[in-house]
């Protein structure tokens, strides 16, 4: 049967605060209601919503914050594990940039903090599956990413090399998530060793294909990157199990190009903008969705160098909803079927 997504959904991480009504799960839970989404995608890192050692423990309590979500209108769509799952693969010269993705006991120690980051997202696959949910969206983290420019030329098997080591990593964990019916989305990203559809299918044979191993989809990396997004879609629709609803524009000078100079956000050629306010080519992208038969949600990640994130969020809700194809069940031309049998297509085709 043909499927409709869900949404319009908003990934929570960019608005949370200690100030409300962004502090507190029943307060963001209702203001995201307001606006008319009807699913949060959940930070599992963020303490002041979640517990998730407490939830992967827990069926009650994922009960008791499914409830406080549903009671308020909004249903959980998935929960992330970016800040986890970058930690599973960390190159020694990001060590100290991503320390603070961990705990303060964790940091300085590369070993114990991957060991951390690895029980997180199992802890994560557990939860999951407490809450009723089928998939989840992550990082899978970088090896590989500052040889990403082939000079000085690499060193044979490097690049192999690091992908084999990925895929070691990650097996264990997609297998956990495997026994309890989750999948792992990962968000196809620069600074990750994933970032575009090649080394995606290196990512997949590196793990011998795994069911458990999908693509959280976000075109807004695809555009700053100049990748063909839409026939992305076609390619790997059969991955793609979660979507981000994010927007950029890429504006190239001639002081300027894809690496955009070291500028901060605002003076970038690529850079990301609200919903409505870049280049993608959203109806394009809901269309080509639809077409494939996804079901999952849309939901916002708002990031924009420009507009204040409030703006941004009441902006989305409105922008996902005029966009989802509520998917038809029968032809346009239904109507003019004159029914037919094997003798009959026989006799029109000259051959019966």
């Amino acid at each position: 049967m043909p499927s409709t997504m869900k949404g319009p959904g908003i990934f929570l991480a960019q608005f949370a605060s200690d100030t409300a009504p962004f502090n507190s799960w029943d307060s963001i839970t209702k203001w995201a209601a307001s606006l008319g989404y009807r699913g949060v995608q959940l930070p599992s890192w963020d303490g002041r919503y979640f517990d998730l050692a407490k939830a992967a423990a827990s069926k009650t309590y994922c009960d008791e914050i499914a409830g406080v979500a549903k009671a308020n209108g909004v249903a959980i769509t998935e929960l992330s594990t970016h800040l986890q799952g970058q930690l599973v693969a960390v190159h020694p010269a990001y060590d100290a940039m991503f320390d603070g993705f961990a705990p303060e006991a964790m940091r300085g120690k590369p070993a114990a903090r991957q060991a951390w980051a690895v029980d997180q997202m199992k802890l994560a696959a557990k939860a999951s599956r407490h809450l009723g949910l089928d998939a989840s969206v992550s990082f899978p983290g970088a090896l590989a990413w500052p040889f990403l420019y082939p000079w000085p030329q690499r060193p044979a098997g490097l690049v192999e090399t690091a992908f084999a080591e990925l895929g070691k990593r990650w097996t264990p964990i997609l297998d956990a998530y495997d026994a309890q019916g989750v999948d792992v989305c990962f968000e196809i990203h620069p600074g990750e060793d994933v970032f575009d559809g090649a080394t995606f299918e290196m990512f997949l044979d590196a793990t011998r294909g795994h069911r458990r191993l999908n693509i959280n989809y976000d075109p807004s990396h695809f555009l700053l990157q100049q990748l063909d997004y839409l026939g992305f879609i076609d390619v790997y629709h059969s991955r793609i199990k979660a979507f981000h609803v994010k927007d950029a524009e890429f504006n190239p000078s001639p002081r300027q190009g894809v690496y955009s100079g070291y500028q901060p956000w605002l003076s970038r050629a690529g850079r990301f903008r609200s919903l409505g306010d870049g280049q993608v080519d959203f109806t394009g992208i809901f269309s080509r969705l639809a077409g494939h038969g996804y079901s999952g949600w849309a939901v916002l990640e708002w990031e924009c160098c420009l507009k204040h994130p409030e703006d941004g969020a009441r902006e989305g809700a409105p922008f996902i909803a005029k966009h989802i194809i509520r998917v038809t069940e029968k032809s346009f031309d239904d109507f003019a079927a004159g029914g037919s049998d094997a003798a009959a297509n026989a006799r029109l085709l000259g051959i019966g």
